[in-house]
């Protein structure tokens, strides 16, 4: 392939694609999230002679891989997560999807694969919009959630870069994330474990750092917590993320403060977008160091009045309470943070197109 031309895409609808009654079933249910998938998946090939080719818009179903593949070994993989909204005119919209190309491209850099075009990461979504559409759903607090990925496709057991790849989208109807909805959750401090080291692969998007923090999960899970809260590998003492999204805290003084980006952290679309908010607003953003200490006496102390997570698939979520070995801080019954729930609101009504879009988020799918 040129590296300038645009890939052409075959088309092969699935012979085994859901009826209309039942996906109006599945859509009209307990969405959840990652349950369900739409009828078909985008597939593009790279090898290093070839580049980028085959572009495919097919069935959804397995993958044949051989067993030498490289990802299997060797944990060559990225990923992506990203949303489509129905509006009320029934068009389809995503949300800052140029962002997220460039971060994959930042994570296949990290991992040492190919780098996917911007524009192809764009048009991939929209391949899959134009057979799938149907499968986007139009009831409240839902969406079509898109998860590309990458992985080394290449048979051979050195260790080195693989020379072959394959880039794929698949797609998932999606409710709320968490069960209760936008309410409050707890979360645990993990102690033990760090989320990703120091030059590691922490600022990219790989299946690894998530598989790191699953042990630490299921410890909070025993902690009756939703989420796990890990700090900095270096010192110990500073907040880094959760295991699936970024956090941030609401002062009395009206600052607004998240972890700077440090290299172990994911750079967030939608915490990039909530500083932009924020900042609409006339709120003092600050992006920082910030230590479980002044964590723990900003809530104790009145200091800090809110504190929430952010990510693709739970937007904005309130955090009630922070629970460690021997302590607890916060209140998990108490109400939803009033900053917190406004800058959701304002977000999750620019992305439903209830609210102007001032700064050219949205791109239209269909």
């Amino acid at each position: 392939m040129n590296a300038d031309a645009p890939l052409t895409y075959q088309v092969a609808p699935s012979d085994h694609a859901r009826s209309a009654e039942q996906r109006a079933a599945i859509l009209a249910g307990e969405l959840g999230f990652g349950r369900y998938f739409t009828d078909h998946m985008v597939a593009i090939q790279w090898d290093k002679a070839q580049g980028w080719h085959d572009a495919r818009v097919c069935a959804y179903g397995p993958l044949s891989l051989d067993p030498a593949a490289s990802v299997l070994h060797y944990g060559q993989e990225i990923f992506e997560g990203i949303k489509a909204y129905r509006h009320a005119d029934g068009s389809i919209w995503t949300f800052r999807p140029e962002a997220n190309g460039a971060r994959l491209q930042r994570s296949a850099a990290r991992l040492a694969l190919p780098q996917l075009p911007v524009g192809e990461f764009v048009e991939s979504l929209r391949q899959l919009v134009a057979i799938d559409h149907a499968w986007v759903p139009s009831a409240p607090e839902s969406s079509l959630y898109f998860r590309p990925f990458m992985i080394a496709t290449e048979a051979f057991l050195g260790v080195r870069p693989a020379q072959a790849a394959g880039y794929y989208v698949i797609a998932s109807p999606a409710g709320a994330y968490f069960a209760k909805g936008v309410a409050p959750v707890s979360i645990w401090l993990s102690e033990d474990h760090a989320r990703a080291a120091k030059g590691g692969t922490g600022a990219a998007k790989c299946g690894g750092n998530y598989a790191a923090s699953l042990l630490p999960q299921q410890e909070a899970y025993a902690q009756g917590c939703s989420q796990v809260l890990f700090l900095d590998p270096v010192e110990g003492r500073y907040l880094e993320e959760l295991g699936g999204m970024n956090v941030f805290l609401v002062f009395k003084d009206g600052r607004i403060v998240t972890p700077a980006l440090s290299g172990s952290i994911l750079e967030g679309i939608t915490r990039s977008s909530i500083l932009q908010l924020a900042r609409d607003r006339g709120l003092q953003v600050e992006e920082r160091k910030v230590s479980i200490d002044e964590w723990k006496q900003g809530v104790a102390s009145g200091d800090i009045t809110e504190v929430f997570a952010c990510g693709t698939a739970a937007v904005v979520t309130p955090i009630g309470e922070l629970k460690g070995k021997g302590f607890t801080v916060g209140d998990i019954n108490a109400p939803a943070g009033e900053v917190t729930m406004a800058i959701r609101k304002e977000l999750t009504d620019i992305q439903y197109g209830r609210l102007p879009d001032r700064h050219g988020w949205l791109v239209k799918l269909r």
